[in-house]
């Protein structure tokens, strides 16, 4: 830790390495059984966004590295669009190993991947968490429609492992590759995303507690409780957070995130 008992980026990147070990050589699900490689995730250890989708395909897996086949080409283009590149985010999925012939993730096969994408959300600490399609959704906002909610924000529940960061709902770009029409509106959800950054930074410096307990990088890299997997689906997230959330401030609406007015402004720093 820094002088001032912060996480430095050295201990971060060496407890999401230590996830990533973890999920190389796990087998809490029957998913390991076929997968070539375990997807864990990548990207900048330092960035305020965290991109969640929902797993692993043929090009995924075979390279352990996620979105790298079609869907991934269109999520860097859309990123280019508003002056980003995929290595200044950080990329996950729900769940780290392929479902066969890309099926659905069983709820069992997100509990059991749970753990570890809430320790990555604890270690990087995001201001937002953007979904990409229908199973990221239903892990932070749970019961929401798709149709209904992209292109909206709500807060994100501290129990995710975000402690203070905002949820910005999107399709999965697989989605756009099947339906084209569907292209243009992933573009215009990308184009607000920067104004999402904005408001979230505002939102994370009005809602939390200076003063908190901070987190060690060794509490950062330990591993979660062993459960069943039929127990996990219900089980309480460990919050090993370095910030607290006063709870009274969360918002429950839905907000509808907007474009930034001018496409003159100097584009946003991720590591503000």
């Amino acid at each position: 830790m820094d002088q001032l008992g912060r996480v430095t980026p050295d201990e971060r990147k060496q407890a999401l390495d230590a996830i990533a070990t973890e999920v190389a050589v796990c087998t809490r699900c029957p998913l390991h059984i076929q997968r070539t490689r375990a997807v864990p995730g990548e990207g900048h250890t330092e960035t305020e966004v965290v991109f969640v989708g929902e797993g692993p395909g043929y090009n995924e897996d075979r390279e352990g590295r996620p979105f790298v086949g079609a869907a991934g080409g269109l999520l860097n283009e859309l990123l280019k669009a508003i002056g980003w590149r995929r290595d200044e985010v950080f990329i996950t999925n729900v769940v780290k190993c392929r479902p066969p012939s890309n099926r659905d993730p069983e709820p069992t096969e997100v509990a059991a991947c749970a753990p570890y994408l809430q320790r990555q959300l604890a270690v990087l600490d995001p201001a937002v968490v953007v979904t990409l399609g229908r199973h990221s959704l239903g892990t932070f906002m749970p019961g929401s429609r798709i149709s209904a909610v992209h292109g909206t924000t709500r807060a994100t529940d501290p129990e995710s492992g975000a402690a203070s960061a905002t949820t910005y709902a999107m399709y999965h770009p697989a989605a756009a590759l099947r339906q084209g029409t569907l292209k243009e509106t992933m573009l215009t959800d990308m184009a607000g995303l920067p104004e999402v950054l904005i408001q979230a930074r505002e939102r994370r410096t009005s809602t939390t507690t200076l003063d908190a307990p901070l987190v060690s990088a060794q509490e950062l890299m330990e591993p979660p409780v062993e459960l069943p997997i039929e127990a996990a689906v219900a089980a309480p997230y460990v919050d090993n957070s370095a910030t607290v959330i006063e709870l009274d401030a969360v918002e429950t609406a839905t907000v509808v995130a907007t474009a930034p007015a001018s496409s003159t402004e100097p584009q946003l720093e991720l590591f503000g």
